[in-house]
């Protein structure tokens, strides 16, 4: 199951039953199943009070994860995503905003699957990973 919502914001100009189908299939082509997937949609205040709160981290961010259950196999997560970064990045990185909303909604997914970003090396095949999955989604 998936679901996407918002907390404090519109929802994102999003399809959900290709988006849901997307993710499914990136999931599949790294051998996962997706269990329960909460998408929540906020501002960026209300994404650095939860990751103050939740994480203890004081900065901005685009995306926080909250793994559900340590399955290696089936993806379970709730996923805040904030809408304002969403759009300063896709200017500061001249991508559409869609795009960029993608990006980082796959971008969750990936941290699940095991990839990280926290080296150069990691970020660059995160970055490679997600152009992957959005070849998948824009075809």
């Amino acid at each position: 199951m998936i679901r996407f919502s918002t907390l404090d914001v519109e929802m994102p100009p999003i399809e959900p039953q290709r988006d849901k189908a997307w993710i499914e299939a990136v999931a599949q082509g790294y051998d996962k199943r997706v269990g329960e997937l909460y998408y929540y949609f906020c501002s960026d205040e209300k994404l650095l009070e939860i990751n103050r709160e939740r994480l203890g981290h004081d900065f901005y961010t685009d995306i926080v994860t909250f793994p559900l259950t340590d399955c290696e196999t089936v993806l379970s997560s709730e996923f805040c995503i904030s809408i304002d970064r969403i759009k300063e990045n896709a200017v500061t990185f001249g991508r559409s905003c869609e795009s960029e909303l993608h990006r980082v909604i796959i971008h969750g997914v990936l941290h699940l699957i095991g990839f990280d970003d926290l080296t150069d090396e990691e970020e660059k095949v995160m970055r490679e990973k997600e152009e992957e999955a959005l070849k998948l989604l824009f075809k």
